[in-house]
């Protein structure tokens, strides 16, 4: 065999073997990919359950008081109750959607429950914020507020509650203590019953008025409009209303009858 034939000879074999091989590792690989999925499917199948969060299914109507052209109280260096309201009641829906709560808020932003061309806009305001809770099957209804008072030394939280409603009376001795607790009241006040404001004396859920505290007050006023205080105050009502939540759980929530609206 001459040279020539001898090289194309090797040539031949040495593609054959590596066909072969190829050939081979093709067989594998199918092979290996066939096992994989029978392994894949003989895997039991484990359905991850959600965390069930402490209050779910407890509604809470979150109310900030006030909004559009009804400013509320007016603070001795201009601060407009509507707006600590409403940045209060949105932090305090995260901190009560973050334990499972269902939150309703009576409104979202700088307006009035009212049309523009409404000859009465703060009855209409109070009625459709009335019909809202009505419509909620609240478990508790927590109006956001801020005071003012003649007398620029007084300061701190204030709860009111219908004063015939016993719940009504325990849940704002419960808000009202975890105000006092977290935010360090030097001189803290107690819970009031109340015959006379419009949404506690029409609104047949449980329901309290949170006060956060006198925007008459130039040190009050400040920290109202601080970040941080208003994420203590969120936090210290919600404290408060899962401990009056917790309570239910045992004991019934009392209703009253819902009355014709008078104005």
């Amino acid at each position: 065999m001459d040279k020539k034939t001898m090289t194309k000879v090797i040539f031949i074999m040495v593609a054959a073997m590596a066909v072969a091989l190829l050939i081979r590792g093709i067989v594998l690989h199918s092979k290996n990919d066939k096992q994989a999925q029978t392994n894949v499917e003989e895997l039991p199948f484990t359905e991850v359950e959600p965390e069930e969060k402490p209050y779910s299914g407890c509604i809470v109507v979150v109310d900030a008081g006030h909004g559009g052209k009804d400013p509320g109280k007016v603070g001795v260096n201009g601060t407009l109750e509507k707006d600590i309201n409403l940045e209060i009641a949105l932090l305090l829906k995260d901190e009560l959607e973050g334990e499972g709560i269902t939150v309703v808020l009576t409104r979202y932003d700088d307006s009035g429950l009212y049309d523009a061309n409404s000859s009465n806009k703060k009855v209409q305001d109070m009625r459709a914020r009335l019909l809202i809770i009505e419509e909620s099957k609240a478990d508790l209804v927590v109006s956001i507020h801020q005071n003012s008072f003649g007398d620029a030394s007084v300061r701190g939280p204030q709860v009111f509650y219908y004063e015939t409603s016993e719940n009504g009376a325990n849940a704002a001795e419960l808000v009202q203590n975890a105000l006092n607790e977290d935010l360090e009241i030097a001189r803290p006040r107690v819970q009031k019953g109340n015959d006379n404001y419009y949404l506690l004396t029409k609104c047949s859920n449980v329901m309290v008025i949170a006060e956060c505290g006198f925007l008459s007050n130039p040190e009050e006023e400040a920290l109202l409009n601080d970040k941080e205080y208003q994420q203590r105050i969120a936090e210290a009502l919600k404290r408060g209303i899962c401990e009056y939540l917790e309570s239910q759980r045992v004991a019934p929530m009392d209703i009253k009858e819902p009355e014709e609206p008078v104005i």
